[in-house]
C-alpha cells in the first residue's frame, strides 16, 4: 500500500508530461499567416501552450469568434495531417514518475484541454497509456472548442470514479495557472511543474512547486 498523501493523480499533458511544441508552433505559424497574421514574438510563443487554442486565437491573435472557430478547424486538420504523435517529446523523468506511482495502484488520469484523442495518441505512441485508468480531454469538434480546465478535472473525477478509484484526496500536476485555477474549482491542491510553459508567477497559488521530477516523485511518493 503506497504512503501517498494522495489518492489519485491528474496530469495536465502539454507542458507537464509531453512538450508538443515541435510539432504546436509550426502548425501555429501556418494558420496564422493563413489569416494574414505576423508570426508571435518568439518570447510570447509559449503563451500557446495551455489553455484551449479557441481561447487563445481570440485573446492572443485578435481573431472574431467566427474566424477563431476557422482558424481551429484549419490546425486541427494541419494536426491530424501530421499525425498526433509526431514532433512531441516526453520531459526527461516524467514516464518514470507516472510508473513509479502506477507501481503503487495509485490510480492516475489525465486532465487536459488537449483534445482526448490526441492526448490518447501521444500516451500509446509512447507506451503509458495503460498507466493511467482515466483518460480526460477536450471533445474534438466545435463542441470542445470551449472546453476549459475545470470541465477537463470534472471529468477526469467522475471517471475515475466509475472505475472504483479513491478521488477523496486528489491532486493535479500542471504547469499554467488554468491548471491552478481549474484545479480550484473542486479543492484540488496542485504541484507547479516549473518545466513546463508557465511564468513561474502562475504557479504562486499551488501548493506545492516541483523543479524536476525527481522533485515530483519525492512530493508523489514520499
Amino acid at each position: 500500500m503506497s504512503a501517498s498523501p494522495f489518492s489519485c493523480v491528474l496530469w495536465d499533458v502539454d507542458g507537464t508530461i509531453a512538450d508538443a511544441t515541435p510539432g504546436i508552433f509550426p502548425r501555429l505559424l501556418e494558420v496564422l499567416a493563413s489569416f494574414g497574421l505576423p508570426a508571435p514574438d518568439a518570447a510570447t510563443m509559449p503563451q500557446w501552450v495551455g489553455p484551449p487554442l479557441y481561447e487563445s486565437f481570440q485573446q492572443i491573435a485578435g481573431l472574431s469568434p467566427e474566424q477563431a472557430d476557422d482558424a481551429l478547424a484549419r490546425y486541427r486538420g494541419l494536426a491530424a495531417r501530421d499525425g498526433y504523435a509526431a514532433s512531441v517529446d516526453i520531459y526527461p523523468g516524467v514516464p518514470e514518475v507516472i510508473r513509479a506511482v502506477a507501481a503503487t495502484g495509485i490510480p492516475q488520469a489525465t486532465a487536459s484541454t488537449k483534445p482526448e484523442n490526441q492526448v490518447r495518441a501521444i500516451l500509446e505512441h509512447h507506451g503509458m497509456i495503460d498507466l493511467f485508468t482515466a483518460i480526460s480531454g477536450a471533445r474534438s469538434g466545435t463542441e470542445g472548442r470551449n472546453d476549459g480546465k475545470a470541465l477537463v478535472v470534472g471529468w477526469a473525477l467522475e471517471r475515475l470514479r466509475a472505475a472504483g478509484a479513491d478521488t477523496s484526496r486528489p491532486v493535479l500536476v500542471g504547469d499554467r495557472h488554468h491548471d491552478v485555477n481549474g484545479a480550484a474549482e473542486y479543492g484540488i491542491p496542485v504541484i507547479f511543474a516549473e518545466w513546463g510553459f508557465g511564468d513561474a508567477s502562475e504557479g504562486d497559488s499551488a501548493a506545492h512547486r516541483a523543479a524536476d521530477a525527481a522533485a515530483l516523485k519525492r512530493l508523489l511518493l514520499p
